[in-house]
């Protein structure tokens, strides 16, 4: 079966789209191996932390290919299959709800982006990162701010985890009927929140979180960020 057509692109994103500059003086500097790598799902109350590495080839290009957060939940669902079968190689990992509890978000950040490192089959030469801390710790770094919309393995990347995400919220939500994980992927909104106050956090919830000291008190309590489930 072919993939779903990608609709046409809307007026607002038609400008700037991503490109292969940055990509390209890695390989004219010997980096053959170069992968964007992108995360989603820092923010988030309830899931997985997501990290999503792409390795784009040299000689083909995809076209409609944005910054996730720039897309419509169709028009990535639409681009998934198209990037992932167009990627030399690409990878997500992630780190559980538990691990963000329990190891803090910076070390579940690099154990995630380790664990899509490992996944790809192939050892980068080099490495683009969206943003400016650098979670992977590669030789060979660059880190952009906003490369999910500037560098085009960055943006497969972003797309690749967003997706995979959001179907893992998606496929949560049954589990979790009245939090509309289907709709804000564990994000804070006010019907999110209506949820949490009326029967308190599921096991998909981070509970280090801030948010769990406003709970009306439901026989879970907060955990200590970066430790273990307290005793009473």
């Amino acid at each position: 079966m072919s993939p779903p057509a990608v609709p046409k692109l809307r007026q607002a994103i038609k400008a700037k789209p991503p490109g292969l500059s940055e990509e390209k003086s890695l390989w004219d500097a010997g980096h053959d191996i170069v992968v964007g790598i992108d995360e989603v799902g820092r923010g988030s109350w309830a899931g997985p932390l997501t990290i999503g590495a792409a390795v784009v080839p040299r000689d083909r290009r995809i076209y409609k290919l944005r910054d996730s957060k720039a897309l419509t939940e169709t028009e990535r669902e639409a681009l998934f299959d198209r990037i992932a079968g167009w990627c030399a190689a690409w990878s997500i990992g992630h780190a559980s709800p538990q691990e963000c509890d329990e190891l803090g978000m910076s070390a579940a950040q690099r154990l995630a982006a380790r664990r899509a490192l490992d996944g790809l089959g192939v050892a980068p030469d080099a490495v683009i990162l969206d943003g400016k801390w650098d979670f992977v710790g590669h030789p060979v770094t660059r880190r952009l701010v906003k490369a999910d919309a500037r560098c085009l393995s960055v943006s497969a990347a972003s797309i690749l985890a967003k997706v995979t995400r959001d179907r893992i919220m998606r496929a949560e939500a049954g589990s979790f009927p009245g939090y509309d994980f289907e709709l804000n992927k564990g994000y804070p909104c006010p019907r999110h929140k209506a949820a949490l106050a009326a029967y308190g956090p599921t096991s998909i919830h981070r509970r280090s979180w801030v948010f769990m000291e406003s709970i009306p008190w439901s026989g879970v309590r907060r955990l200590p960020p970066g430790g273990q489930a307290q005793l009473f």
